[in-house]
């Protein structure tokens, strides 16, 4: 059954156990997430790879209960169609104490995991499209008026147009403007620039455009002109994250059309002049099938460089570097 995003405090966990959060909003997602379970207690994250590579054992994980542990909420992070047989066997099993939520990236009409929990009553679907400029809006607005904090609306709008359209990166950089306000009345335009410092990085923004376009030569010079440290590999994943499903969506448009100039001149947010060029580029490098692939393995990457945040610079730049070089021509 399909619940919009708006009516998520609908949902009752212990009614809705099994439920599809996706969609390339992920920042909206982990805050639903995080809505929807107020208690770790009992709560067990695991990635969809993980239960794959041992599904056996998963599955008697979740069917032998403590005798101390009244109730089970599984998270899955990065589901794909994959998943599904394991969750339709988990549920003719009928758990009475299990919840199921389920976290995936964009996930098209013919997805065989969308259908059936659009199709069935007891399961939950809820799509999440991305964060428009409006939104993102309200978020600052409302963020700054709680804080009693003083900024400019034109100070709001050049800390959103850092975001690059992703409600964590705000988030995140909400919170580093409020801590920094404590001492401060109030914020000026030189106080952002110093703050979202990592963000306004056009390095960062320029590598992962040359990564999409396939220009290796450039992603090189890149590198050796840039000290990267491993606290900007997240960025650079999360900035490659969102460049990559804005192509996925234009990719789609250009299948289905066949004419690259009326896919750019129609796109939604407008390309601004000086990408398009490149931005037709990866276009053409870029079947849906190979961008919805690529983002997969960069969610992998995300969680795996999390988990070594030492070596993670290493991780990103390995991974760029090979897909610059791998061949996925439409």
């Amino acid at each position: 059954m399909i619940i919009k995003s708006f009516e998520i405090n609908k949902i009752k966990l212990d009614k809705n156990k099994y439920i599809l959060l996706y969609g390339q909003n992920n920042g909206s997602q982990r805050e639903t997430l995080k809505n929807l379970i107020k208690s770790k207690k009992g709560v067990f994250n695991y990635d969809e790879k993980e239960i794959l590579d041992d599904s056996n054992s998963f599955l008697e994980q979740i069917i032998s209960r403590s005798l101390f542990e009244e109730e089970k909420t599984i998270i899955i992070n990065r589901a794909t169609d994959k998943i599904l047989k394991i969750i339709e066997e988990i549920g003719l099993k009928k758990i009475d104490d299990l919840k199921i939520i389920i976290l995936a990236n964009n996930l098209e009409k013919r997805s065989k995991l969308r259908v059936f929990f659009e199709k069935h009553k007891i399961y939950l679907c809820i799509p999440f499209y991305p964060d428009n400029q409006q939104t993102l809006s309200k978020i600052a607005y409302n963020f700054f008026r709680e804080c009693k904090i003083i900024i400019s609306s034109e100070n709001i709008n050049l800390i959103i147009n850092k975001c690059n359209g992703d409600r964590e990166i705000l988030q995140n950089e909400l919170i580093k403007i409020k801590h920094f306000s404590k001492n401060r009345k109030n914020i000026t335009r030189d106080d952002i620039s110093k703050l979202t410092n990592l963000i306004e990085n056009i390095s960062i923004s320029e590598l992962a455009d040359n990564c999409l376009a396939k220009n290796n030569k450039k992603i090189v010079s890149i590198f050796n002109e840039n000290n990267f440290s491993n606290d900007d590999s997240i960025i650079i994943i999360r900035t490659l994250l969102n460049k990559s499903k804005k192509i996925l969506q234009l990719s789609e448009e250009f299948k289905n059309k066949k004419n690259i100039e009326l896919v750019i001149s129609s796109a939604k947010p407008p390309i601004f002049w000086k990408d398009k060029e490149i931005t037709k580029q990866q276009i053409y490098k870029w079947s849906p099938e190979n961008i919805k692939n690529l983002i997969y393995k960069l969610s992998n990457l995300e969680f795996f460089s999390k988990k070594n945040l030492n070596n993670s610079l290493k991780l990103v730049s390995d991974f760029i570097i090979e897909v610059s070089l791998s061949k996925t021509n439409n």
